[in-house]
């Protein structure tokens, strides 16, 4: 049991006094009214008052600006929900405000006024200037119904509504989205491991990974992977995956997706917002850890807003020593200059140690599957990160917004390799500077709308790798050290254009990327220096037509670029020359959302031509061009409200469900799946809520994959190769929550009700078979001021 003065204990505690003592009384005051804030809007321009306005409540405001042209505000001053602010803020104008379901307000004049079933969605186009230039900002989470490609963004309450443990957990109920938890790092929870659509989940290097928008890999360019994953669960505010159509925003490696983590906002309102989280999960057989989050902010008279997050967890998990903990701490701000600019930032700490028990070999496994063979081995990490940005919607019809970031990682591991008589470290650490300006112009050419958006990034990373060995009995180092010294330069421009004609949305756009990168051994057999420049220009097209406000039909191409990476530089000799990879993806599906029924249909072509993947078993890892691979399949997603009103009024019933064909078209082993890849992935689910209870049952479950390409079905003695047997898990869920979202808040779970047996397997050094999670009960308690 950890001790009460740990780091986690003390922040929860902190957290939690400071709240109660301070501002107690503020907290109740609001929670009379949670959804009023105040706002103080300057009279002047309708275009003006409402892009402000729109900017502190966080919705979504459309308009056309010849609609609003000429039109002037009284402006606010005072305490109003949102339909109240708005409708005061018209007041007089001539305009009139249309909510749209799930999509904030359209304004039109009042002298014309359109009817909600005549008029075509405005989703996307009429957005403020704001919501059009951030694609994954808070305007895109207000637009999804209408976005051009797949796309799933899980909020913070259906995170909170599922009893997720970790991210990994919330990631696994989306469709095309495949979780792999042993493919790497002997097991260790210090990485994250996403495969989308067929792709390799080895630490999720083949999509886009970002936390507020910025790279959340050590290094984007030279490493795009998340062999160190920093974040975590309790600080999010919503977890937004693009499977396809975001490609010329957000590249260049992105055929696997783009995911932002977003963090919990800085409060647009003045008082306390206060929040605190403990959770318990404890295992059969052995095991418990404790995670604690809590949230403090506020926003000024002065329009400084400031919020502190923190999220910790300390324990161990199923498997013999198996401790990790990690604390993650986020302090963010925002100042609003004006009613249209604002200037925000944020400083991180994140820093993790998970000890790996190793894999097992079949033998080891039927004695004891939660046996541990490598007491010594661990994963570790730390990340600082400080970023700044300036946002101005110029007018109306302008924004411009400018983005400087610096984070530095690093990460070490000790492995024993027991054949030798050694223990292998390979520490890293690496150093990243990016800057991103973008503007965005919106233009009336009669019958469309053009929203042309330009923008630029430079990252420039450096770093190195380290590898050494000491022997397992004296300690003492083993040969020389090698070192790897890393370095990249990179800059990106890119152009879209989102045309909103009719009931149509089109956005054709370019991406250039330009890529130097070095890697320099020294202490190596071959103190050979690397260089390579890579180039490539990405073109992309996102199309949907909106034939109602519920219906959107989609298609989206994409090209995606993956320079070849710091670790595959080893590899490349005159016999084994790697290529970068080039994937174009080809997707048609279809969105409706209507008050009850939720659901998305996607199928999707992908096309690797030369993609590049590490040989099983080999350390330092070897890497080679497979060739050319076909991913292809199918998504789909349903939810729904049985009824509106009686006993099945609380009653919603989900499900998804994905079918992928992933097959390596030339090589040796032409004809056979890609690694590392389930074909069939699903989840069915049931909630019931009356009142403030509800509870929840749900099934997940995911088919057989090979750890090779030669697709090794037999086991080999270490269990390093061979087929994986598919498997599902049954979880349950009893939980009581507030009507006003104010605490306290309790859940009681079990997850892998019927403790089913499964596992994974790691390929690395000290592979083998990795059990799965048994039977977990967890508790978990939320206060909120």
């Amino acid at each position: 049991m950890a001790s009460p003065t740990t780091p986690a204990a003390l922040a929860l505690i902190a957290f939690t006094a400071l709240g109660a003592a301070l501002h107690a009384p503020a907290a109740s005051a609001q929670a009379a009214t949670p959804d009023a804030r105040h706002y103080k809007i300057a009279a002047g321009p309708l275009a003006q008052a409402l892009s402000g306005f729109a900017r502190k409540a966080g919705v979504t405001i459309a308009f056309r600006p010849e609609d609003v042209a000429g039109l002037a505000s009284r402006g606010l001053d005072g305490r109003y929900t949102v339909p109240e602010g708005l409708a005061a803020l018209l007041d007089g104008s001539g305009a009139q405000a249309m909510p749209q379901s799930g999509e904030g307000f359209v304004i039109r004049r009042q002298a014309a006024p359109v009817t909600a079933e005549a008029a075509p969605r405005e989703i996307g186009m009429l957005e403020t200037i704001r919501v059009v230039g951030d694609w994954l900002g808070t305007g895109l989470e207000n637009s999804v119904q209408g976005f051009g490609g797949a796309r799933t963004l899980v909020r913070r309450e259906q995170i909170v509504d599922s009893g997720a443990s970790t991210i990994a957990d919330v990631l696994r109920g989306i469709p095309g989205v495949q979780i792999s938890g042993s493919t790497s790092n002997t097991g260790s929870s210090v990485g994250l491991h996403i495969g989308i659509r067929g792709l390799n989940p080895r630490n999720s290097f083949r999509s886009t990974m970002l936390i507020d928008g910025i790279p959340l890999a050590m290094a984007p360019y030279g490493q795009p992977n998340l062999v160190l994953a920093p974040s975590s669960l309790g600080n999010l505010n919503s977890i937004d995956v693009v499977r396809g159509g975001g490609a010329v925003r957000y590249g260049p490696q992105n055929v696997g997706g783009i995911v932002n983590f977003k963090t919990r906002p800085v409060p647009s309102q003045g008082g306390l917002t206060a929040e605190a989280t403990a959770r318990y999960n404890t295992y059969e057989g052995g095991g418990s850890n404790r995670q604690v989050s809590a949230y403090l902010g506020t926003e000024l008279d002065s329009g400084f807003g400031v919020a502190l997050l923190y999220s910790g967890m300390e324990g161990d998990h199923w498997r013999d020593g198996s401790d990790d903990r990690y604390n993650d701490l986020a302090l963010k701000w925002r100042y609003k200059l004006g009613s249209s600019s604002e200037v925000y930032g944020k400083v991180a700490y994140y820093d993790v140690k998970s000890m790996t028990p190793g894999g097992l070999t079949p033998s080891q496994y039927g004695r004891d599957p939660f046996q541990n063979t490598h007491p010594t081995d661990y994963w570790k990490g730390d990340r600082d990160q400080v970023d700044v940005g300036y946002v101005n919607a110029l007018s109306a019809t302008q924004e411009f917004e400018v983005r400087a970031y610096a984070y530095d990682s690093a990460r070490e591991s000790s492995l024993a390799n027991a054949g030798q008589g050694r223990n292998d470290f390979q520490p890293r650490d690496n150093e990243v500077r990016g800057f991103e300006p973008r503007y965005t112009q919106r233009l009336a050419w009669r019958p469309a709308t053009h929203d042309v958006t330009v923008g630029y990034r430079y990252i420039r990373e450096t770093g190195a790798d380290r590898r050494y060995s000491t022997n397992s009995t004296t300690g003492q180092q083993v040969g020389a050290v090698q070192v790897f010294e890393n370095g990249t330069r990179a800059h990106s421009v890119y152009v879209d254009d989102r045309i909103a004609y009719d009931k149509w949305r089109i956005t054709p756009g370019v991406r250039y990327e330009k890529i130097e990168s070095e890697r320099n051994p020294s202490g190596t057999a071959d103190d050979t220096p690397f260089h390579v420049r890579n180039s490539r220009a990405l073109p992309s097209l996102n199309v949907s037509y909106l034939p109602n406000e519920r219906l959107t039909l989609y298609t989206a191409y994409s090209t995606s670029f993956g320079a070849v990476q710091y670790t595959q530089l080893n590899s490349m000799s005159e016999t084994n020359p790697l290529d970068p990879e080039v994937a174009k993806t080809l997707e048609v599906g279809a969105r409706y959302a209507g008050e009850r029924l939720r659901s998305e249909l996607t199928m999707f072509d992908l096309r690797f031509d030369n993609q590049i993947l590490s040989i099983p078993g080999t350390n330092p890892a070897v890497f080679r061009n497979l060739g050319a691979t076909t991913h292809d399949g199918v998504e789909f997603a349903i939810d729904y409200d049985l009824a509106r009103s009686g006993p099945l009024a609380g009653l919603n019933l989900y499900a998804n469900y994905t079918y992928v064909r992933a097959i390596q078209e030339s090589g040796e082993f032409e004809g056979r799946d890609v690694p590392f890849y389930s074909r069939q992935t699903g989840t069915l689910g049931a909630r019931y809520t009356r009142n403030a209870w509800a509870v929840s049952l749900s099934a997940t479950a995911q088919g057989k994959h090979y750890t090779d390409t030669a697709n090794t079905v037999a086991e080999t003695a270490n269990a390093a190769l061979g087929r994986v047997p598919g498997f599902g898990v049954l979880n349950a869920q009893l939980s009581y929550k507030m009507a006003d979202k104010k605490g306290p808040d309790f859940q009681l779970g079990i997850n892998n009700l019927a403790d089913r047996r499964y596992y994974t397997r790691n390929t690395d050094t000290n592979g083998g078979r990795m059990v799965g999670a048994p039977r977990m009960a967890y508790v978990q308690l939320r206060l909120a001021y």
